[in-house]
């Protein structure tokens, strides 16, 4: 099942001579599982975007900070169990109801079913804090990742954005970017490292996958 039809929304956007502009926009969901310093970040980017509306944020945990911070900036939240999510009868009908065309991986931890891949053909997007396809799949995510880099004494680490398929941590690569490390470094010095590369580029590499489908 695909929501191409579901493309589009119109929103009306008054000029400075009061005539109704209209505007096309695209609806992203973000999935996040944690304390959604990305998911926080993507909202407000897009904030006064012309091309992109953050619509839907959705959590696995009740208690991830990220919800707190999508509510207190205006964004609907959902919380899903992981047998909700699963189901396909349960997701695809919350993803219509929000008018979803795009969805973001931001630190979010269960992994995706293969209908709602298979609904969202190259509409999902996920981040990972290193430099796929070194450190990723099964365990590696947050502080994991960045330890396994320091115990292998890596010169740099990054950041990869990826499209999103069955495969944990196994689709296309869609952008990366890299950062020195130095042997003094420790794992939180390198998450922080890495985390900087994140609050910068994540937020404009959607921008330019959403730019594309426009």
């Amino acid at each position: 099942m695909s929501y191409q039809n579901f493309r589009y929304f119109f929103v009306p956007l008054r000029s400075q001579n009061d005539n109704i502009l209209i505007q096309m926009k695209l609806n992203i969901a973000i999935f996040a599982s944690g304390g959604g310093t990305n998911c926080e970040n993507l909202i407000r980017y897009f904030a006064d975007s012309e091309q992109v509306c953050t619509a839907l944020v959705v959590s696995n945990k009740a208690d991830a900070p990220a919800l707190e911070k999508a509510q207190r900036l205006g964004v609907e939240t959902q919380v899903v169990s992981k047998t909700e999510l699963n189901d396909e009868s349960v997701m695809l009908p919350l993803l219509q109801r929000y008018n979803i065309q795009f969805i973001v991986l931001a630190g979010f931890l269960p992994l995706i079913p293969d209908y709602l891949v298979d609904a969202y053909p190259r509409r999902i997007v996920n981040i990972h804090p290193s430099l796929l396809p070194k450190y990723g799949g099964k365990g590696m995510w947050g502080h994991h990742v960045h330890e396994a880099v320091k115990a292998a004494g890596e010169v740099e680490t990054g950041m990869t954005v990826h499209w999103v398929t069955p495969v944990c941590d196994g689709g296309e690569i869609i952008a990366q970017y890299k950062v020195a490390l130095s042997p003094s470094d420790t794992p939180d010095d390198i998450a922080a490292k890495e985390h900087v590369l994140e609050m910068t580029y994540f937020p404009k590499v959607i921008e330019q996958l959403v730019g594309e489908l426009l």
